[in-house]
This record gives structure tokens, sequence and C-alpha cells, in this order.
């Protein structure tokens, strides 16, 4: 199978040094003929275990599924098309994961398409982000797709509810319906409750594909589709990924097995911090990767750290534990181009992935998928399990129902207040920080725990806005500067189903800071005696509880009521200087 003259072009990488290391990954890989038996959905590159080789032969589908979606580009066409005629303004993907997170990176990268339907994505349980995107639909004018593979994901499931409600109160019950479409897979429990609901559509999916595998199929294409997009441009580029991923090419030849063999011997060596550098009009691909290979290779106490949206700083301010990986269409510009250049002059090993076009993200969806596939096997992991993330489902569930009993929610062990700012922790961790008065000093001693290959993840159930963003992006840079660790950040419970699962069945190199605040209103949830506050309440206590029973490195932050003066007295907190003694 040739290459497509164009694509490989597009694909760079400096590895300062590392070359043998790759070299040997990719040897060993071409030995034992790993891209033929991946095309071949054989299990046993990954795992000799029976259960695992079982969860794995129903996950590959997603090698083949572009090719499948180009047989079914007139129905999509044709179903956009009667959704703009039927006068439609918006369409809201309500999903988590993998059922959201591709159409919010096309969201975010391609806008809206004059003429066609403003594309929406809800994927938090915070009321104040479930409320604010109720308020930019027009409601009458509003079509719905609850996305979930499984059928019983608690948000898609929550959010079906609410909106549902909120439709019928102003289409009636009998038309309610009709505003709805349902992407899942045959036989689950949501595809009966479309058809109970009456909805327009029942798009079911591939089920031998996993849910952050999914971008290229139904998941991520009937968004696409009704928004405008390119959806037959979308899926040739994905296709010529594939053809330059092909079962014929080996080694160096073969991009994903490149990629995957250079991910996975890197982390190998200590370098396990996949550090992303996405240029607009594409940079919110991070989000999508970050999911994509965290949960894929975070497990048995292993995995790849992916670090998204961190800015830029000089190469001192790094690491021996990173790789970086430039995302853009064209090569890099201005300042990022000195940065880029000063960190390969550093000795640091740098990727270059230059995008034609934007399109070109069918083309890295797919490439990225078949690579993370590659490092697992490398890593000698599953990437095709997310053995952790159910226990945090669990643990909220368990949360909820003593809520529904005793009509609180359970509470962290208090460490210290400070103007308004109430930290507090598991026992384990209260008694490391004991001694520590006051947020600046909490967080000195809570700094001075990172040791050599660390990272720092902030973990918050707080409404996505740019001031949070800003002045997210202000503390990651204190805390690198102050640490040398890389950062993380995740938006609650977005990240319980990317970097979640990292984050408990990874290495124990992350110290965590979760950030809560109250809620100034609530949205209720029909047929439940709690409303969305309760649910995301009940979703950051199991996560917390899950890193707790772990003996993971955590404190929480509750920032009251106002959430930006909190998040800078945070700030301030990370750049007093460190007087604390490490623990």
């Amino acid at each position: 199978m040739p290459l497509p003259p164009t694509f490989s072009n597009h694909h760079q990488a400096a590895l300062a040094g590392h070359e043998p290391a790759v070299k040997a990954a990719l040897d060993e890989l071409e030995k034992s003929q790993a891209a033929m038996r991946i095309w071949k959905k054989d299990p046993s590159l990954w795992t000799p275990d029976a259960a695992g080789e079982k969860v794995i032969a129903n996950s590959l589908g997603w090698l083949t599924v572009a090719r499948t979606m180009k047989e079914r580009l007139a129905e999509l066409a044709a179903f956009a098309e009667e959704i703009r005629a039927d006068g439609f303004k918006h369409v809201v993907v309500l999903g988590m994961g993998g059922s959201s997170l591709c159409p919010e990176v096309l969201r975010r990268t391609f806008g809206q398409r004059a003429g066609w339907p403003q594309l929406h994505v809800v994927d938090s349980t915070v009321p104040a982000t479930v409320l604010r995107v109720e308020r930019e639909l027009d409601l009458a004018h509003s079509i719905f797709i609850v996305a979930s593979k499984s059928g019983t994901t608690t948000e898609p499931v929550m959010f079906h509810r609410y909106f549902y409600d909120r439709v019928r109160s102003v289409a009636g019950a009998a038309k309610a319906g009709r505003q709805f479409i349902a992407i899942t897979d045959p036989g689950t429990q949501l595809a009966k409750d479309a058809e109970r609901d009456g909805f327009r559509r029942v798009f079911l999916n591939m089920p031998d594909i996993g849910g952050r595998y999914s971008a290229l199929s139904y998941f991520g294409m009937v968004p696409f589709a009704l928004a405008g997009g390119d959806v037959a441009g979308f899926l040739d580029r994905a296709l010529e990924a594939a053809a330059a991923c092909g079962p014929d090419l080996t080694g160096a030849e073969n991009l994903g097995l490149r990629l995957g063999a250079t991910l996975g011997a890197l982390a190998l060596q200590g370098r396990d911090k996949l550090t992303i550098i996405a240029e607009p009009p594409i940079d919110s691909v991070g989000l999508w990767i970050e999911q994509l290979v965290a949960e894929s290779t975070g497990k048995v106490g292993r995995g790849i750290v992916p670090i998204a949206g961190e800015p830029l700083g000089a190469p001192a301010e790094y690491g021996s534990d990173r790789i970086f990986v430039y995302l853009g269409t064209g090569a890099p510009q201005g300042t990022t181009a000195e940065v880029i250049e000063a960190l390969v002059s550093a000795g640091h090993p740098v990727l270059a992935h230059l995008l034609r076009d934007p399109l070109d993200l069918g083309a890295e969806f797919f490439l990225w998928e078949f690579a993370t596939a590659v490092a697992g096997a490398v890593l000698g992991v599953n990437p095709f399990d997310q053995p952790n993330v159910q226990e945090s489902k669990d643990n909220t569930r368990r949360l909820l129902a003593d809520y529904v009993r005793d009509h609180k929610l359970a509470a962290l062990q208090p460490i210290a207040a400070d103007h308004g700012v109430v930290i507090s922790s598991d026992a384990q961790n209260a008694a490391a920080l004991a001694g520590a008065a006051g947020l600046t000093s909490v967080i000195c001693v809570h700094l001075a725990r990172v040791r050599p290959g660390d990272y720092v993840a902030l973990t918050e159930y707080i409404d996505e806005s740019p001031e949070h963003d800003a002045l997210l992006a202000e503390i990651r840079i204190a805390i690198r500067r102050r640490t040398g660790a890389a950062t993380t950040t995740g938006y609650g419970p977005r990240f319980l189903h990317s970097t979640g699962q990292l984050h408990k069945g990874g290495a124990d190199n992350g110290i965590f800071i979760q950030i809560t605040a109250a809620d100034s209103e609530d949205a209720p949830l029909p047929g439940e005696p709690y409303g969305f506050s309760v649910l995301k309440g009940a979703q950051a206590l199991g996560d917390f509880e899950s890193l707790a029973q772990r003996g993971r490195r955590a404190i929480r932050l509750d920032l009251g009521r106002d959430i930006s003066a909190g998040l800078r007295r945070l700030l301030a907190g990370t750049e007093h200087p460190a007087q604390a003694r490490a623990v």
C-alpha cells in the first residue's frame, strides 16, 4: 500500500539523541509484525490474557470505520439537509468523554458555517455551565443529540432528562421527541429510551469501537454533518492516514508505527510528559489527544501523561521528562518557532505535525489512534480498557444514594480556611500537611512534595470560562516555575473520562489540587430529589475518594461563591516564595 505522496512530508521529528531507542522499538515492532497484526485485529499483540483478548477483539472497529462512514455519506447529507430545512438553529451534543470531545474540537476549530445550525456541546454537570448553554439556545429551534456508547453513562442520561423536560415545556409532550437524536450502540438503554420518547432518529454505532476511538464514527460525524461540516473531505483525510499506517508498511515508513514507537520508547526512558503545542485554529485538538493517550496508556502503574494547553516557557523551565509535539496548519511562526528551535537546541525531543488545513484533523485522529495502540504495545498495557474509570462512577452512585437517604453529601477533613477558601483532604494527606496555616502555607507544603518526574494536576469542578481559563494558565506557569514539574488541568467531570484513568491507574507521580466552588444557582433534575449541583458535588467527592484510596498526594480547595477571587488567591499562593518543608 503506497504512502500518500503529500501526507508523510508533513510529519517531522528531532529526537535529540533518542534515535537508537526509537529504532530499537521499531525493530521490535517489525519483528513482531505489529502493523499486520493490528490490521488483522490480533489481540495477542497487547495481552496474553483471555479476558483482555475478548475486550480487545471487540475494540478495533476504528481501523475501518472511515471507510464505513464514507459509504453512509448520502445518509448523513440527507439527514443534515432535513434538519436545516426544518429550521433548526442549534445542534446540541449531550455527551461525555469519547462521545463529546471530537464534536467539541470540531466546534472550536470550524466555528459556525453560514446558513447552518450552530454546534454546542454540553459535557459538564456544573449548573452554571448547563444553564449558560441553555440560555444561548432557542429551545423551540434546537435539536439535541444524546450521545452515549453504553447508553447508561450518568451525564448523558441526566442531560437527556433535563433538556427533554425543558423542550417539552416549550413544544409539548407530543412533539418534544422530534427534537432529539440518539447515538448509541445497538440494544442499549438509551436506544430503548429514545423509542419511548419518540426521538426523531437513532444512529446505532458500530459496537466494536470504544468511546475514545469513536471520532470518525457516527459520534463525531453526525454532529459535524448537522453543522454543515465537510464530512467527505474529513473522512478522505482519515483514509490517507490509514494508508500511511498500512499493514504492508514497516519500520519508519509506517507513520503510526513511528509515532507510537517514539511515544512508547521515550516514555520508557522517563520522557513520559507528552507536551502538546497546538496553534489556532486547531489549538483545541490537545483536548482530544489528551483523552485518547491518557485513558489508553494510564494503567497498571505506568502511562504517558499528555500535557495540553500549558503555556509555552523557556527550555530551562522544562525537566528531562518531556517530549514535545507541535500541531499547526503549516510551520510554526514567530515566538512559537523561536521556542521550538530553542527546545531542539536544548536537547529536548520535538515532533512536528504540519497540517495542510483544518480538515487534516481527520488524518490526525486516525494517526493518533493507531499510534496510541502501538504505544500501548511498547509499554505493555492494554490500550482498549479503562479499569479505573468505573470506580469513580460507582463512588458517585453510592454518594448520591447516601444523599437521598441523609440529605447531605459526605465531607473531607478540613485543613485550613483563608478568606473564604476552604482547604480539605483525606486523613492521610491532612496529617502530611499538619501545621500549615492558611492557603499560602498549605500550597507551599503541598508543592514541596513534588519529586523529579512528577506532574501537578489541577482538576476543577467550576464553569469553564475565558476568565477562569486565563487564571488557571497563570497558575500553571507559577507552579512550573516553582517546582519544575509539568502541569495539567481538566474541567470536571469531563476529565474523569480522560486523564482520570491515568490519575488512578498510572504511576504515583501526580500531585493533585482539586478545585470546587459553591453554586449560586442550581438546575433541577427531573425525577431526582437533587439537581446538578449535588450531582457535581458527588462526582468531585467520588473522584477524590479514588485518589485517596491509592494514597495519592491530593488536596481540595473550595473557592466559595467568588470563583475568580479564589483562583487569584491560589495564584498568589503559588507565586509566594517557598518556605515550607518537603514532605
